[in-house]
């Protein structure tokens, strides 16, 4: 018979069976509904500098990136992040070989882990995870293996026998995230040597999403993985101008690595976006350019905001986690008598117009954080003021 289609399984690929819509998408649309300060999905409310918006509408204006741009990237970015890794972090990368501009960081995880796994392949992460890592993991075949990290003395740790013992013969790549997202944990000297070490001796390649590199507070510092001995042959890494430079809706990202492991990443990008945003890529590459004194800024700029949500948070009862990066907090609702972060995520908005993320949804043991909220602080002073008194409300 005409228009009729078979019902013998499901239209959805059964790798992504476990995955429907995003927490941020119902989130976002919950924080619209109901005219809610959104403080869940990670974007600022103010743009970034103006001679980088600037800097993209001339290259508009001028035709620059208006056609296809190259497949890699336009030259200009692709040498400004390559000059922006050495002058960070000593890590030389060649441009042209070296250097992958993708279609955000989002593109660079997917595109990295498509290229590197087959069927069946263990994926070690740390849990929780930013849930394009799962759904990235599921549409390659590969199996996630979780690390988790815990509550201890106001923040997250990783266990590092736990990471040790979750290796296994099957294990292919490490997928490591530091300053990290949700919990702001930012991995030390001595966690970041044990990783690699750990990586050398079995032979394991790491994609390390580092988008959240100058956002570090405190004595924190940002150590880049591929810095490490035996470690920028195996490296992956991902960066991203969205969050340092506050446009994520431009979804510009990169990878840096060996020849062949770019290689390998640009093969599958290809397939997928193939090139995006070309007037932006200009803009970036001029942001990367800008003065040491603007990332001292932004930094110090969002330390004063943690502070200002996170002395509000505890003041309305929750239990605060001090992120040392990231521009996130994550609460426990516990003290406020509540367990269940789903739930309470979603009342939230019509009990005091708030809207934030349950932990919970990045984890595979749902357990772990099922009373952990996360808050974004990338917002004005007077929304973060106005949330925390909102807030309040709770415990009023």
């Amino acid at each position: 018979m005409t228009g009729m289609t078979s019902t013998a399984r499901p239209h959805l690929n059964r790798r992504l069976a476990e995955f429907g819509t995003t927490i941020f998408a119902e989130m976002s649309a919950l924080a619209v509904a109901t005219g809610a300060i959104n403080l869940g999905q990670g974007f600022p409310d103010t743009d970034g500098p103006e001679e980088v918006r600037e800097a993209a509408v001339r290259a508009l204006r001028d035709g620059r990136g208006n056609q296809y741009p190259p497949g890699a990237g336009i030259p200009e970015l692709r040498t400004a992040v390559a000059a922006h890794q050495l002058h960070r972090y000593g890590l030389s990368y060649d441009p042209d070989t070296e250097v992958l501009v993708t279609a955000g960081a989002t593109e660079a995880i997917a595109a990295s882990l498509l290229a590197l796994l087959e069927p069946g392949d263990e994926v070690v992460a740390l849990e929780p995870y930013y849930d394009s890592y799962a759904a990235s993991i599921a549409m390659a075949g590969g199996r996630r293996v979780p690390v988790t990290l815990r509550p201890q003395d106001g923040s997250f740790r990783l266990d590092l026998d736990e990471l040790r013992a979750a290796v296994t013969d099957r294990t292919r790549l490490l997928l490591i995230n530091t300053p990290h997202n949700p919990t702001g944990t930012v991995l030390t000297r001595a966690e970041l040597a044990a990783i690699a070490g750990l990586a050398v001796e079995r032979d394991l390649l790491v994609v390390t999403d580092e988008v959240y590199e100058h956002l570090v507070f405190d004595d924190a510092e940002h150590l880049p993985l591929a810095a490490f001995p035996g470690m920028r042959e195996r490296t992956v890494t991902i960066g991203s101008a969205g969050k340092t430079f506050s446009f994520t809706g431009w979804k510009v990202g990169w990878v840096t690595s060996t020849q062949e492991l770019v290689t390998a990443v640009r093969t599958v990008k290809q397939f997928l976006t193939y090139v995006s945003a070309g007037p932006f890529q200009y803009a970036v590459a001029e942001a990367l350019r800008l003065p040491d004194a603007y990332f001292d800024t932004f930094r110090a700029d969002h330390r004063r905001k943690r502070d200002l949500l996170g002395d509000g948070l505890r003041a309305a009862g929750f239990e605060v986690y001090q992120p040392q990066g990231t521009y996130f907090i994550t609460t426990d609702i516990t003290p406020l008598g509540e367990k269940d972060a789903l739930a309470f995520c979603r009342a939230l908005p019509e009990r005091c117009g708030v809207v934030a993320i349950p932990n919970s949804v990045f984890y595979d043991d749902r357990d772990a954080g099922r009373s952990q909220v996360r808050f974004a602080f990338c917002k004005r002073d007077d929304v973060l003021a106005e949330a925390a008194d909102r807030l309040r409300r709770l415990t009023s």
